[in-house]
């Protein structure tokens, strides 16, 4: 693991009083360099974060088995991984993660499946999907699939009708492809409402996650699950900060203000 700085290793020895904590993932590019992509990690720097967690003792359930079971459940450090979309890149990932006994959920676009990207260029990774039999070889060695809507679009911005028809049409592609049950979903973008959240329950989802920062189960319902992004710029440090303060703002100058705030009394 690449050195941590004493004081977020120290804040770190903290970290886990507050319940489980998911992180998301989109891409992992080879080698060791940063990639462009603000939603890119560097296969070197994900290896690092994946032996912190393992070093430090955090148990790494899927989403489904996080919302499945009462919090008071889960042991003091619990992070939970996902992917969004389905790079194919992700495969090294899942290999990574399957050294160290690790598990993770993936959300898959459903209609861009072995595919090239069918939504708006952003500078995500060139290339395809993950393939059907792909995501079968990764369920069986214990990874989630979930889904990830039909076409990556703001559910916000449709009527009630095309909104249930990419939540139902992408579980049920999904479900084909697997043979089991998918109950596990994340809004596109982290675009979601009150409605959205309604509608993943009644197409039959168990638990959906946001983007919202903070401790995974911290507005106590399954449609509304908080996750961490791990962003290309993370150093081993923020990481660790990230972990202890289930936030983003984790810049020493953010820290610096959360301090003041505290000794003042705010």
């Amino acid at each position: 693991m690449t050195r941590i700085d004493p004081l977020s290793r120290a804040l770190h020895r903290q970290a886990g009083q507050h319940g489980p904590i998911m992180l998301m993932y989109h891409a992992v590019t080879p080698g060791k360099d940063a990639p462009v992509w603000p939603w890119a990690v560097s296969m070197r720097r994900f290896r690092d974060q994946l032996d912190f967690l393992a070093t430090e003792g955090y148990a790494t359930p899927t989403m489904g088995e996080l919302a499945a079971t009462p919090a008071k459940a889960w042991p003091g450090r619990t992070a939970v991984i996902t992917f969004d979309d389905g790079y194919a890149d992700n495969l090294a990932a899942c290999e990574e993660l399957q050294k160290r006994g690790m598990r993770a959920t993936w959300f898959i676009v459903s209609g861009s499946i072995g595919q090239a990207p069918r939504w708006p260029e952003d500078g995500r990774p060139a290339g395809r999907l993950l393939n059907a039999g792909e995501l079968r070889e990764m369920q069986a060695n214990g990874m989630e699939i979930g889904s990830h809507t039909v076409s990556h679009v703001r559910l916000t911005g449709l009527d009630d009708a095309h909104l249930m028809q990419e939540l139902t049409h992408s579980r049920t592609t999904l479900e084909d492809l697997l043979g089991n049950a998918v109950g596990s979903f994340a809004y596109p973008y982290g675009d979601w409402d009150a409605r959205c959240a309604a509608a993943v329950q009644q197409a039959g989802y168990a638990a959906a996650c946001t983007t919202r920062t903070g401790w995974a189960l911290r507005d106590k319902t399954p449609y509304q699950l908080r996750r961490l992004t791990v962003f290309n710029t993370d150093t081993p440090g923020s990481f660790a900060r990230k972990l202890y303060f289930g936030s983003h703002d984790v810049r020493w100058r953010d820290i610096a203000r959360y301090a003041l705030r505290r000794i003042q009394g705010i």
